[in-house]
Order: structure tokens, then C-alpha cells, then sequence
């Protein structure tokens, strides 16, 4: 048997709870950076790992052998009888999820069984994060809960992934007007996925607006007071405090800066203020794509230039073109 789960901190509760057979890891957290349909294998590790190093996220060599151990994770998937995914109801667990199988719906497996755990709550917790809270002893007896992979979850899976890595955004309001049952968080997920597009009335996403709302109406907080305050407003939690440091600081060194951090060699611990041009841009009243352009990658879709040429409309909750 073979366990597959997004990262080492769920991965070392399950060896923890004695789960049996092996336990891998698949971490590649696709919410942030390129994620095009057009690459090859190895243009995606070159692209995925051009992003991590860039971003400061790992050395060349680190991001290298980070996509390695994901790829050697699904090839020696292939080579077990019994393979679980455990995953839960998170963008970023759930774009790994079909991820996942979608490249397993285009393998031949044999006699292979393909389950899947994924969850979004668990009994006594008011609040369910994500499979990361959970004890050795929760997750064990999550165990036997585990269900068959079906047909129709393949076919969501790659219908959904093909969405997410299109140049067209419009793809995924397309396929979130089909039946996604089979999935049944996937719907949710690529919803707050559009919702990180820049908006049409002031060029910020969802989770810039939200810090800088933050900032606007409380006063300057430290990083990490920051990254909470803006977590507390999302229904699912799926960005760390390491994607979120990274946004704050490009607010900070753009060429019309939206914050100050009164420390950016440690970015969590500094103290973080809305500048002018900030409250300008909150409030509607500037438009932050136009005062310092873009350069971002949304699954297949990239960002550039001083327009940006599509954006989310709050107000129709939906992704428009844009010119």
C-alpha cells in the first residue's frame, strides 16, 4: 500500500498513526505561478521551478529536486497494488487532487486499486482547516473510510484540470456550470481561484484587497498579525504565510507601493502600513494595475502588462475580459 498527501506535516502524522504501507508526498502548490496546458513534463518542472526560485521559494537545486520527488511520487504510485490519496477541500489540496487524477486516468493501472480520503470537517471540530490539524490518532481513523476512485471522478478531474491550465479563465466558469458532483469541492475551489484575478474596480485580488482593507481600517499590524486577520475572512484557508509575506512585499516594491514593511529581511515580523496609494486603491479610487502593471501567472493564464485582460467582477461574480 501507498499514502499520498500534499506535504510532511500531514505526511509524518500518518507515519505517526501507523498508517499502513508507505506514505509519499505531492506538494506542488499550484495556486500561485504558472500552471500551463502547452509544457511537457520537463517544461513544467523548468517552469514551475523558474517560478519557486524566483519567488525566493528554494535554490535552483532545491526546486529541482522538489518537482523530482513530486514526479517520483506518481511513478512509484504505479508500482503498488493499493494507492490512497488523502487530501482535503482546500484550493491547493484540490488542485493537486485533479491534478492527480487526471495524470492517473491516463496511465494504465491494472490491478492497481486507486482510493481517495477527502474531507471538509471532522467530527468535534468547529472549525475544519485542513487535514494538517488533525492527530495521528484523528487521521487513523480516517482510514477505513477510504472510497474507489469512479469513472466519473476521472472524467470531473480532467475536465476540471484542463479548465484551470487554459489561457482562457472564461474555461472555468464553463465547466462550473456542469455537473461537479463527483467532486464535490472542486466548484467551491476554482471559484476562490477566480477570485485571485485582479478585480474591475481597483485592479487588487481578493487577498490584497483583504490585507489592505485590513491595513486601511485597523492600522499598520505586523506580518504575521496581517496574515491572520486576512485568514480569518477566507471560508477555506488554503494560502501559507510564506505565499502571503511574498504578496505583501511585491505590494511594497512596485513602482507606486501600496504598503511599507518596516522590515523586509524578516517580512513576518515587520510592521506593515497602508501607504496613499494604498487607500487610493482600496478605496476604488486608483486602479493598482494601472499604477504598476502585472506580471502573474493564474493556472494557465498570464497577467501582463498594465490592463491585465481579465479580470473578476465582484459585483456579477464573474470573470470578464478586459481592455
Amino acid at each position: 500500500m501507498m499514502n499520498i498527501t500534499d506535504g510532511e506535516s500531514v505526511a509524518g502524522t500518518l507515519r505517526e498513526s501507523r498508517a499502513a504501507g508507505e506514505v509519499s508526498t505531492y506538494g506542488d502548490l499550484m495556486y500561485e505561478g504558472p500552471a500551463p496546458a502547452s509544457l511537457d513534463p520537463e517544461g513544467w518542472r523548468n517552469a514551475r521551478a523558474r517560478f519557486m526560485v524566483d519567488s525566493g521559494y528554494a535554490t535552483p537545486e532545491e526546486a529541482r529536486q522538489y518537482l523530482k520527488a513530486c514526479d517520483d511520487t506518481l511513478a512509484a504510485a504505479l508500482r503498488h497494488e493499493d494507492v490512497v490519496i488523502w487530501l482535503d477541500h482546500r484550493l491547493s489540496d484540490q488542485l493537486i487532487l485533479i491534478k492527480m487524477l487526471d495524470w492517473f486516468s491516463r496511465r494504465h493501472l491494472g490491478a492497481m486499486k486507486l482510493s481517495l480520503i477527502c474531507i471538509d470537517r471532522f467530527p468535534g471540530l468547529d472549525h475544519f482547516v485542513g487535514l494538517g490539524e488533525l492527530t495521528s490518532n484523528q487521521l487513523a481513523s480516517l482510514a477505513e473510510t477510504r472510497l474507489p476512485v469512479t469513472d466519473a471522478q476521472f472524467r470531473t478531474a480532467q475536465a476540471a484540470w484542463k479548465t484551470f491550465t487554459s489561457p482562457d479563465p472564461s474555461a472555468v466558469e464553463r465547466f462550473l456550470q456542469t455537473d461537479t458532483s463527483a467532486l464535490p469541492f472542486i466548484a467551491s475551489a476554482l471559484r476562490r481561484h477566480l477570485e485571485q484575478f485582479p478585480s474591475v474596480d481597483c485592479g487588487l485580488s481578493r487577498t490584497e484587497r483583504q490585507a489592505l482593507s485590513a491595513l486601511h481600517e485597523g492600522g499598520p499590524l505586523s506580518g504575521r498579525r496581517l496574515f491572520v486577520a486576512v485568514q480569518r475572512l477566507e471560508e477555506q484557508i488554503f494560502m501559507g504565510n510564506v505565499s502571503f509575506y511574498r504578496q505583501m512585499e511585491e505590494l511594497s516594491s512596485v513602482r507606486h507601493p501600496l504598503v511599507r514593511i518596516s522590515d523586509t529581511a524578516q517580512l513576518g515580523l515587520g510592521e506593515v502600513t497602508i501607504t496613499d496609494a494604498g487607500r487610493n486603491v482600496v478605496e476604488s479610487r486608483a486602479d493598482h494595475i494601472e499604477l504598476n502593471g502585472i506580471d502573474r501567472w493564474l493556472g494557465g493564464v498570464h497577467l501582463q502588462g498594465q490592463t491585465a485582460a481579465w479580470r473578476w467582477d465582484r459585483t456579477s461574480a464573474r470573470i470578464v475580459s478586459y481592455s
